[in-house]
């Protein structure tokens, strides 16, 4: 007899995909049947998107293409005017933002300035945890937040492995003195754990090595078989430091990844949905993200580091699982970092120009259209009547003098006279064979079917007709409203694609806000930064899986620790749009740019 839920098991569900994808268009079939409306049609496939996004029952690159043959085919928007949405600037400066990324890994310069932060940050536990934190953060706002998640986990393991190192080297000292003590007979009865008769059996010293203590069972520990890619902690204060400093690096990455416009996806999906909503500027650039989203960064990675402290150090009580650091821990760490980072060697010329140019390209952006200064792009607009000169022009130019600029300065008057190798051209800093490899193409995919998606249901009316239907929020105080938006943001970016939930939310927020007469950034700006704030489950965000995997953690501790993170950054980015937000933006009242877009639909 088939055991109960069999059939389900080795019928069904190993098909559940196919069935998404097959019944998912026929239930919602009578939407499009029933309202023979564009909005209908368009709510028909936008629905269908979100499922697959949600349920990856496709490819999320692929989903983003179904707005290709999708709209043209039920009549919301022709060929053409889809396939354009697809490479908007927004997409080109991401694209070029995420080139000089990997220009950095390339040169291995974000490892020397991992290496560099956390040796002078200092060695003890909540000095190394707010090192890690500080270099991931950094790191997360220009590279993406899997890379450095994925660069940092080897060197936090390697700098936990020699903590390990030096604790079980003092316990086996510890353990010797006291097998020396009992071999000679004197205290016995104070030494041995046995209690009545003072005799020291295998199963105490079984005891002790469960507790820290035990002599050469420490190595057994050590050793014993684990499913995690880093080094088995040898006891239960190891492990708690390992978890802390683990989840203190995928949160650094998760949360720095707002920092700046090109941080993540999300927080391009925001600025393609306005430039393609509004005609004039609405404020929102690289140097105004920053401006807001930096300050917020920097508070929610603090009180992550203070959360973790409370939750694996016990910082208000005496007795915790992670005790001090010992002076012979923190010179084995520093020696152990100031070795690696001597590996390096002296900065290359290559490093070099890799970080002068990043710099320049920040500048660039920064003080293009800075607001409360005339930008440089504004010389060319005066110039040649009229030409816009937006954030990719700087990136893109950047990336091509990255492919003409040499690696090494082996050639003409640079080249040493006394080298007996015969001249040949130096390589450029970049080549297309490591673009092709570490771009993700599929997320520009995603972004582009986010953007088709928002243009069809603002040509088919969709958008309107749900502005119009959450108008019943106006009820609500607008303070109240952010934060409900924000935790509901932050509670679906754990289940499903942080891009994918922008992408699905945004467009209905900007309606949603304009029919309420609100500032629509004062709605999409939190919505957007808590598409990152995936802290509970594994699958959330690729720097949650990494440590997950690395580490050995147990689901339950991740969602523990996680939930809190949610909710302390929720708070954060409501207080933060609800100060510096409104004085950097003017929040409180409808700005022009707005109320002509509201004349428009109406």
């Amino acid at each position: 007899m088939a055991p109960k839920g069999g059939c389900f098991q080795s019928h069904i569900a190993p098909y559940w995909r196919s069935l998404v994808l097959v019944v998912l268009p026929l239930l919602l079939l009578p939407l499009p049947v029933v309202s023979a409306t564009s909005a209908a049609r368009c709510g028909y496939v936008i629905l269908i998107m979100a499922a697959y996004w949600m349920t990856e029952a496709l490819p999320l690159a692929i989903t983003a293409l179904i707005p290709v043959f999708a709209f043209p085919l039920l009549g919301i928007l022709s060929t053409g005017e889809c396939c354009l949405v697809y490479m908007k600037e927004t997409n080109m400066m991401f694209l070029g933002g995420l080139t000089v990324a990997i220009a950095v890994e390339h040169c291995n310069l974000h490892k020397r300035i991992a290496l560099f932060v956390i040796l002078h940050v200092g060695q003890s536990p909540r000095r190394l945890m707010a090192g890690f934190m500080l270099t991931t953060m950094f790191l997360s706002m220009w590279i993406s937040n899997t890379a450095s998640t994925a660069m940092m986990v080897p060197i936090v393991d390697a700098i936990l492995v020699e903590l390990y190192a030096t604790r079980s080297k003092k316990q086996e000292e510890n353990a010797t003195a006291i097998d020396m003590s009992v071999t000679s007979g004197q205290n016995q009865l104070e030494l041995s754990p046995a209690g009545e008769n003072g005799v020291s059996d295998g199963h105490n010293k079984k005891e002790r090595a469960e507790a820290g203590g035990g002599g050469g069972t420490t190595t057994e520990v050590v050793t014993t078989k684990s499913t995690s890619l880093t080094a088995t902690p040898p006891d239960e204060e190891c492990r708690a430091l390992r978890d802390m400093c683990f989840l203190a690096t995928a949160y650094a990455a998760n949360i720095g990844g707002t920092g700046s416009l090109t941080g993540t996806g999300p927080n391009l999906v925001v600025k393609g949905v306005l430039a393609s909503s509004f005609s004039e500027p609405t404020g929102l650039n690289f140097a105004t993200w920053m401006a807001f989203n930096v300050p917020g960064m920097i508070l929610c990675v603090i009180l992550a580091w203070i959360w973790l402290q409370v939750l694996f150090m016990g910082l208000f009580r005496k007795q915790s699982p992670i005790q001090q650091s010992t002076p012979e821990r923190t010179a084995a760490v520093r020696r152990l970092i100031r070795q690696k980072y001597k590996e390096l060697g002296p900065m290359t010329h290559h490093e070099a120009t890799v970080l002068t140019l990043f710099i320049i390209l920040v500048l660039l952006w920064l003080f293009r259209a800075p607001e409360f200064v005339p930008g440089w792009s504004a010389w060319f607009k005066d110039a040649f009547e009229g030409v816009e000169v937006d954030d990719a022009t700087p990136a893109m130019l950047i990336v091509t003098l990255l492919f003409i600029l040499p690696a090494r300065l082996n050639f003409w008057c640079f080249r040493n006279p006394k080298d007996p190798e015969p001249p040949q051209p130096s390589p450029a800093c970049m080549n297309w064979q490591v673009v092709h490899e570490k771009i993700p193409w599929g997320v520009v995919l995603l972004l582009g079917g986010g953007f088709a998606m928002a243009e069809g249901a603002n040509k088919s009316g969709l958008s309107a007709w749900l502005g119009d239907q959450l108008v019943a929020f106006d009820v609500m105080p607008k303070e109240a409203i952010v934060f409900v938006v924000s935790l509901m943001t932050a509670m679906l970016t754990e289940v499903a694609s942080n891009t994918a939930t922008a992408s699905i939310l945004l467009p209905v927020l900007k309606e949603m806000a304009l029919n309420i007469s609100v500032n629509p950034l004062y709605l999409m700006l939190p919505a957007a930064v808590c598409c990152s704030y995936a802290f509970m489950l594994p699958v959330a965000t690729p720097p949650n899986a990494i440590v997950f995997s690395a580490a050995n953690m147990k689901s339950a501790d991740m969602m523990k620790a996680g939930f809190i993170m949610n909710i302390i950054c929720v708070v954060v980015i409501t207080v933060m749009i609800n100060t510096l937000g409104v004085a950097l933006f003017d929040l409180q009242h409808m700005p022009p740019w707005a109320n002509s877009t509201i004349n428009a639909l109406n």
